[in-house]
């Protein structure tokens, strides 16, 4: 699996806990890219935390942040993880698309809640029952589906994701040649 993956910059993107935080630091170290969370951006840049904005700011304050981290990354050789959230906005898809390829990490809605059980550091999550997690999740499907890819993680580890990743980006790149 030596490959060139000089110029592309992939985004992961999915819905809380499907692993995109994880996946995204094995597979820069594997394929020695520079890895950019856009929810560590937004909080290095502003200096306070997810929660922080989102309780004194609102969530349209929070999404906007989003656009702009989007906006100020530079093109090629990133691996970039993304808010749950991001999707939602078709200029971010867009931003997304432009700049690189994007790969949903699709998990089932049980799994992600045994893997978010009694994590307070995600607002959208907190005192929110399995139904209202659900259809948050169903709201925002379509637009994690308007991706270039997707991978099912429910069941596979880290290193098994990475490596379908990278079969995905060879694939991407042996055909823009």
């Amino acid at each position: 699996m030596d490959r060139d993956y000089k110029g592309v910059n992939i985004f992961l993107t999915g819905f809380m806990g499907a692993g995109k935080s994880s996946v995204g630091k094995i597979l820069a170290q594997n394929i020695k890219f520079r890895l950019v969370d856009t929810d560590e951006w937004i909080e290095s840049t502003l200096g306070k935390s997810i929660s922080s904005i989102f309780s004194e700011e609102g969530e349209a304050a929070f999404r906007s942040y989003e656009t702009n981290a989007l906006n100020s990354l530079p093109t090629g050789d990133l691996i970039v993880t993304t808010g749950g959230g991001i999707v939602v906005n078709e200029h971010n898809r867009k931003i997304m698309r432009d700049k690189g390829i994007i790969i949903y990490l699709h998990c089932d809605i049980e799994e992600v809640l045994k893997r978010t059980r009694g994590d307070t550091t995600r607002p959208l999550l907190q005192n929110k029952t399995k139904e209202q997690v659900n259809e948050l999740f169903k709201q925002r499907k379509s637009y994690y589906e308007d991706a270039h890819y997707q991978i099912d993680t429910t069941n596979l580890t880290i290193n098994e994701i990475v490596e379908q990743i990278i079969l995905i980006v060879n694939e991407h790149k042996s055909k823009c040649q």
